[in-house]
């Protein structure tokens, strides 16, 4: 058996109790969680917050971590059912529409003005279509196409597998094309 890695060695320590190793851990993994969970609400103070929650819950029930998936993962997945919660509670059309709409001013914008315009247009038009979709498919979508995180990962964080993570995005993209056709932003010939 091979000696732990820097990691496993502070979850082992923070499973003890060691509050030094969970303040590493935080420290550590703080940014990555907290750009993931930016990714999904679209909002930065509330990804703040939901990632200390997340953190929380995490301290809380790091004895039921077993090393099947990395740490990371691990995370990830809490932030991901934390995030899941404060979607149910604030599951209006509206809450989650302005969410999306804040994502897209996560990135730089590049191009000239009429098609900047333009392109908030579309963009804007995809996060109400997201905003409608079940959870299940929004989820993969974001994953996948927003975070471009590999299929494995994703599937992981999901609890689903990579089969089942493909067919929700290909839902997805499928029921997001349709409907910019159908808004007039595509053309039908990229119906597929």
């Amino acid at each position: 058996m091979s000696a732990p890695t820097a990691t496993e060695a502070l979850v082992m320590r923070a499973q003890r109790g060691d509050l030094g190793a969970w303040s590493e851990l935080y420290q550590r993994y703080f940014d990555p969680l907290f750009r993931h969970t930016c990714y999904l609400t679209g909002d930065p103070p509330l990804a703040e917050d939901l990632v200390q929650e997340a953190f929380a819950r995490a301290m809380t029930s790091v004895a039921n971590y077993d090393g099947r998936a990395s740490f990371a993962t691990w995370l990830r997945a809490i932030a991901l059912n934390v995030v899941r919660m404060h979607w149910r509670r604030s599951k209006t059309t509206d809450r989650i529409v302005g969410d999306f709409e804040q994502m897209q001013h996560l990135a730089p914008p590049k191009g000239l003005p009429d098609q900047l315009h333009a392109q908030d247009q579309r963009m804007r038009a995809v996060y109400e279509i997201l905003a409608t979709m079940p959870d299940h498919l929004r989820e993969a979508f974001v994953l996948r196409e927003l975070e471009g995180l590999p299929t494995r990962e994703a599937a992981e964080q999901l609890g689903i597998s990579a089969g089942n993570l493909a067919v929700r995005a290909t839902r997805a993209r499928q029921r997001i094309r349709d409907e910019l056709v159908r808004r007039g932003w595509l053309g039908e010939e990229t119906r597929t």
